[in-house]
């Protein structure tokens, strides 16, 4: 008995007891309900004798008795309360055997009381632990979807039962760790963060953890070592990568720690901000699978939204308004910040965004089309999806209302000035000077050597993939080559650009703003 309890629990128990009852043996609470069952005898009883087990136990619950036995039919229902703490109700050890019983089998089942009631208080408070481990996984990731959707006070208030409080500035880092290993790696970053980070498991992807940490924990590091791939995209290597003696950078030191994962990590942002760091720290991510450190940071890269300027903030706000400002016909539809929620979802992680909101499919294609209804705008296109994408994102950034950022010596302006509250187009705001010197630098790796030696054009490849909605198979069929092989030019694309581009989030909607962009400003010089 004892043996078994430390090899296999109460459910081994059950199994051995089963086998000397030659019946039915189970675990049952005050209701009859059946919390572990076994049965090993050769008569097919089964089901029948659950239910009769429950029958009987309910009979019995509320008599202050050690043991009951009771005749029904060919078998015999033999009943042993187990002990319990006296604030909760202990199960029932119940065995059905036929007729007539083994020898000793009633001395039997009151010995192993004993060893089960043991395995099953180990057994609840593991169960009570893993839990409470769930909870708490439950409210990280509650708090870093507040934070990706910049409901700030909330996330305080929720992240301040449980602890750490929110750093800010912050850092965020994605790693990807080997199958099956993302528990072991969460507790190595836990360990060589120092207790600092709020540690989350990817309600998406389910090798990827996501550290959000304080931006001056990795002080001393040194300077990272750019790859010259583009955004500046950095393989991230410390001073102290080398032997120094400066502190390595957290990314450094988590892919030494854990041989097959891979660590991208943004730079340092604003709290307010961490939905843009999430997205670097994953193009990064895309960077560090090609590297053999397996570990990239991600450079300073001018969002778009820091650089359309007032005119850009005003386009925003009157293309969300529909959205932002519709109030539900019945209580129980979703209103405006769920809708804006469930969008911003859905374009960063595509279909995964079920996952991510923990809802349907159909609950998610159904708000799709609410929200596709009420901007006036096809979903399934990538030009109306890089236009909302750049909205939600302006509306994130509030310094867009009072600052204009400039890219270059001249001022941010459009080419056919316009009165302040005359609505702007998408295009009205792609012509402006900045967003095409942010256009320029996006799509300038491209024509870096690492491109060049490609026979083919990446410009092309990648106007024709997002000519085709991102579809690899479209793409195939329009550049004439197999789908593999349009997955091979995207990942060297991948590498140059120093962005993500077929998994999501994906730099799809800035390359289409930046094409589109060039091509406004092309067709501007030709008149």
């Amino acid at each position: 008995m004892y043996r078994l309890a430390r090899s296999g629990g109460s459910r081994e128990l059950l199994r051995w007891v089963s086998g000397r009852a030659a019946g039915w043996a189970g675990l049952l609470d005050g209701d009859g309900t059946v919390l572990h069952g076994v049965v090993r005898s050769a008569d097919g009883m089964g089901a029948g004798a659950a239910a009769l087990a429950g029958e009987c136990v309910r009979e019995v619950t509320g008599l202050d008795a050690h043991s009951f036995s009771f005749d029904r039919g060919a078998h015999t229902v033999l009943l042993f309360p187990l002990d319990g703490p006296p604030d909760s109700t202990a199960p029932t050890l119940v065995a059905v055997a036929p007729r007539p019983l083994p020898e000793g089998l009633p001395t039997l089942l009151a010995d192993v009381t004993m060893p089960l009631t043991m395995c099953w208080a180990a057994e609840s408070v593991e169960r009570r632990r893993r839990r409470v481990d769930l909870a708490e996984s439950r409210g990280r990731e509650a708090v870093l979807h507040l934070l990706m959707t910049g409901q700030l006070s909330i996330a305080h208030q929720v992240a301040g039962a449980l602890k750490p409080t929110l750093p800010d500035p912050v850092r965020v880092y994605v790693v990807e760790c080997p199958v099956g290993g993302r528990d072991e790696v969460m507790r190595i970053c836990t360990r060589l963060s120092g207790g600092r980070s709020w540690i989350v498991r990817c309600p998406v992807y389910s090798r990827h953890v996501i550290l959000v940490v304080p931006a001056d924990a990795d002080t001393g590091t040194g300077t990272s070592t750019s790859t010259g791939r583009g955004t500046g995209t950095g393989t991230g290597e410390g001073a102290g990568g080398k032997g120094g003696g400066a502190e390595q950078w957290l990314g450094v030191r988590i892919a030494e720690a854990v041989a097959e994962c891979v660590v991208g990590a943004s730079e340092d942002v604003p709290l307010s901000d961490t939905a843009t760091g999430y997205r670097q720290a994953f193009h990064a991510l895309a960077v560090a699978r090609g590297l053999p450190a397996r570990h990239a940071r991600f450079g300073s890269a001018q969002e778009p939204a820091m650089v359309v300027g007032e005119a850009g903030a005003r386009w925003a706000k009157a293309l969300l308004d529909p959205l932002l400002t519709h109030v539900p016909r019945r209580s129980h539809d979703p209103g405006s910040q769920e809708l804006a929620a469930t969008l911003a979802s859905w374009l960063a992680f595509s279909s995964h965004a079920t996952q991510h909101l923990k809802i349907h499919r159909n609950t998610l294609a159904a708000r799709l089309r609410l929200i596709g209804e009420l901007l006036g705008l096809d979903l399934n296109r990538v030009g109306d999806q890089a236009a909302l994408d750049l909205a939600l994102r302006i509306r994130a950034t509030p310094t867009t209302l009072t600052t204009i950022a400039t890219a270059g010596p001249e001022p941010l302006k459009s080419p056919e000035p316009s009165a302040p509250s005359a609505p702007h187009r998408l295009d009205d705001i792609l012509r402006t000077t900045a967003m095409r010197g942010w256009a320029d630098r996006q799509l300038r790796p491209l024509s870096g050597s690492d491109s060049s030696r490609n026979a083919a054009d990446p410009r092309e490849t990648l106007r024709t993939w997002l000519k085709c909605e991102a579809r690899t198979a479209a793409t195939a069929a329009a550049l004439g080559i197999s789908v593999p092989g349009v997955r091979k030019r995207l990942t060297r694309l991948e590498s140059a650009l120093g962005r993500s581009l077929l998994q999501a989030p994906s730099a799809r909607y800035d390359l289409w703003l930046a094409f589109r962009a060039l091509d406004l400003a092309e067709a501007e010089a030709a008149r």
